[in-house]
């Protein structure tokens, strides 16, 4: 296998190397994507990979959520425990949550809500919102003392946010906090992300 370590040769995410061990004759091979990709902050280590490749166990991971906690709901039907009466009065009394806020369910590896949609919006999310759970899911993690979560591309998933612009917001809400119990971000890149658009994680806020 021919490489070059210090130019890797890409072309929209896909590195050809010369595949000579099967064929006396030199085959062109396609070797998709340059994940995992590590970039180091300080003491913070991100490691970008899709969700089919985590790089290394995590003790908290972040989803997506709407104000009524509706993206995470069972999908199943089930029959309720409690009498027809009092599941009306639950929901009759059911309040939203606070967009750009973030609740914390479950054992390790914790749960993450972002609160980042309200569906009685169009669009349902906003850029605010975002980050602002951003910052939560940081803080939260700082106070708990995780060594290491699995953050998604938040807005992209159920919004139209460009992926682009989420890691901007990651790396502003990091430079916002900077904690020192987190050790290992994995960032968990959807299909089709060009590794070179992370390049904003390397550089600093321009304001």
């Amino acid at each position: 296998m021919i490489s070059n370590v210090d130019n890797p040769i890409e072309f929209e995410e896909e590195v050809l190397t010369i595949d000579i061990k099967r064929e006396k004759r030199p085959q062109l091979r396609i070797i998709r994507g340059t994940y995992p990709r590590h970039i180091s902050r300080g003491s913070l280590s991100i490691v970008a990979a899709p969700k089919e490749r985590p790089p290394f166990p995590v003790d908290g991971v972040a989803f997506e959520e709407d104000t009524f906690l509706v993206m995470s709901a069972e999908p199943v039907v089930r029959a309720p425990r409690e009498s027809l009466m009092q599941v009306m009065t639950h929901v009759i009394e059911t309040r939203p949550q606070t967009p750009g806020s973030v609740l914390v369910r479950g054992k390790r590896p914790l749960r993450f809500l972002a609160i980042i949609h309200d569906l009685n919006q169009d669009p349902s999310w906003s850029e605010q919102w975002i980050a602002s759970a951003l910052d939560g899911i940081l803080a939260e993690a700082e106070t708990r003392r995780l060594r290491s979560i699995a953050l998604p591309f938040l807005g992209t998933l159920h919004g139209s946010l460009e992926k682009q612009r989420f890691v901007v917001l990651l790396r502003d809400a990091l430079e916002r906090n900077p904690g020192i119990h987190l050790e290992r971000l994995w960032l968990v890149v959807p299909d089709g992300t060009r590794s070179r658009i992370l390049d904003i994680l390397e550089s600093g806020s321009h304001g």
